[in-house]
């Protein structure tokens, strides 16, 4: 179990004491409002998801791992299918813990639709850098080509059916990525701004 290899983020007892305006509580318990998608994120459903997730990719990532470990070196086709399932289950793995215990942070918290299309670009990030030659720090053997083309052939399947989500969630992706790209863009023009006020008024003071 996820609770038995790190802790949250944010437990119940650090959400009693935390002075933040954004988190609040109904009769259905902690919430946040997400910055990505502007819908209400129940704080313990979310960590539920993340552990229920977790208990279906660990299995599977040890299941991979043997078939790998199992597979002759000669079977490259093979290996390189094992490599490619391993490498999105890495991902998955890791940005489950990344997000699970994030404590500096709300922009954690997101509908399970969106923390797929945050996965789903994970993998595809890394997928790129590949195909660029670019260093990775998964086992991509000796032929990477082959682990690319496999990524390419089944990742979004792969995501969707470990996810249990419908083949519409992902067709989201841009919409989410547009959102947080037009958040940051305005914390950005914020920031800008009141450095462009900090200025003005040290010119007028020195």
């Amino acid at each position: 179990m996820l609770s038995n290899i790190c802790k949250r983020g944010f437990p119940e007892d650090r959400l009693d004491k935390i002075p933040e305006p954004k988190i609040k509580r109904d009769e259905n318990g902690w919430y946040i409002v997400s910055i990505s998608e502007g819908v209400k994120v129940y704080i313990e459903k979310y960590y539920d998801f993340l552990e229920k997730l977790w208990d279906r990719a660990a299995p599977l990532y040890q299941e991979v791992e043997n078939k790998l470990a199992d597979t002759p070196e000669d079977s490259m086709e093979a290996k390189a299918f094992y490599r490619s399932r391993k490498l999105i289950l890495e991902i998955v793995l890791g940005t489950i813990k990344k997000f699970y215990t994030a404590d500096d942070s709300l922009g954690v918290f997101m509908s399970p639709w969106c923390f797929g299309t945050v996965v789903l670009e994970k993998v595809e990030q890394v997928r790129d850098m590949i195909k660029k030659g670019e260093p990775v720090k998964h086992d991509v053997g000796d032929y990477p080509y082959y682990v690319v083309r496999y990524i390419d052939e089944t990742h979004r399947k792969a995501l969707l059916d470990l996810f249990s989500f419908p083949e519409k969630a992902f067709s989201m992706r841009w919409q989410y990525s547009e959102l947080l790209k037009r958040y940051s863009k305005t914390l950005t023009n914020i920031t800008t701004s009141l450095q462009s006020v900090l200025l003005m008024v040290r010119s007028y003071t020195s």
